[in-house]
Formats: structure tokens, sequence, C-alpha cells
């Protein structure tokens, strides 16, 4: 399915732009399903912040601080809901919530599959996750596109109504798998 993101009111980039999601799930094998996002971004991979590819991608803090794709899953009904970042470098991170915000610790996951496109006037960032089979998940996506002039935008499915972005927030969870 595509899913379309949108920036933030507060937080537009400094010129328009698309960006969308292509996320595929793939069904249970055994106990676990895959799940593939393709982050699209309709722009020059020039104009932003990205960071290099490293040889080996290891999970990271703070990668949220410049150019990341994340997605938030939280089993249907539940407030516990597990993060992942993914930066084009290849570095990750996955942490799970016991509800907004709250109760944080590093997940037990296995590392993700990330891979990065780039045609020069578009780029995209590939991330493949393990979740539980045979649930119903509520899923959060989100982008920080951090621009080379400064400014950062946050895109999400949707927002909240604060003043400042919050990918956590329930309203952000906005899409179903699978």
């Amino acid at each position: 399915m595509q899913l379309n993101l949108v920036p933030h009111p507060k937080t537009p980039p400094s010129e328009p732009f698309k960006v969308w999601v292509n996320a595929e799930y793939s069904g249970a094998f055994g106990a676990t399903a895959s799940t593939s996002l393709w982050f699209c971004i309709g722009a020059a991979p020039n104009r932003f912040v990205i960071p290099e590819p490293v040889e080996d991608p290891a999970r990271a803090e703070d990668l949220w601080e410049t150019t990341c794709f994340e997605a938030f899953l939280r089993m249907k009904g539940e407030e516990a809901y597990r993060e992942w970042n993914f930066a084009p470098s290849g570095n990750w991170a996955a942490y799970d919530f016991v509800s907004h915000r709250e109760g944080k610790s590093d997940a037990e996951a296995a590392a993700p599959y990330i891979r990065v496109e780039d045609n020069l006037t578009w780029f995209a960032v590939g991330a493949t996750i393990s979740l539980p089979a045979k649930k119903l998940w509520d899923l959060g996506i989100s982008a920080v596109l951090e621009e080379k002039d400064g400014t950062k935008s946050y895109w999400a499915l949707a927002h909240n109504e604060d003043e400042r972005p919050d990918f956590h927030d329930a309203a952000c969870f906005a899409a179903h798998l699978p």
C-alpha cells in the first residue's frame, strides 16, 4: 500500500516536495512476518544532509537528529508500541514503550535490512523488519528530513495538533497492517 506523509504545519520544508511510503506486509513465516517499507522523497538527494553509509551498520542512538526514517508499530487495542529508526547510513535503533513516551527500553529485535536508492532527482530508503505473525497492527510512519540549508521538516501520516511534532502521539498511528 502507498501512504502519503505530510509535514507538520510548524516545520515545513524550504520548498515543497512529496514524501510517500510503500508498505508491504508479507504475511507469516512461522512465528514471524516481514514488513518492507520504502520511504520515497520526491526531491534531489543533494538537497539533504544524508548520513554516509557505514561499513558495519549497527544499533545507534539519536538518529532522528538528522535525516532519518521511522516506523511505529502497536498491536491493535494495546498501549505499548515499538519505535524503529532507520538511517540512510544503515545504522538503526529499536525501542519499546509501555505507553506514550513512557517506559522506554531497547527492543530485543533483529537488525533491519536497510538500503538506499538514488537516481539524482529523488531518493528512497528501504527497511525490512520482522514482526510477530498473525497480529493486527496500528502503524505510524514518519521522517525527519534535514536540508543542507539547516531546514528540518518532520513528516508523518497524520499529526497531533500540538505546536511541536510528536510521532509517538496516537494520532500518528494512522495506518494498519496487514
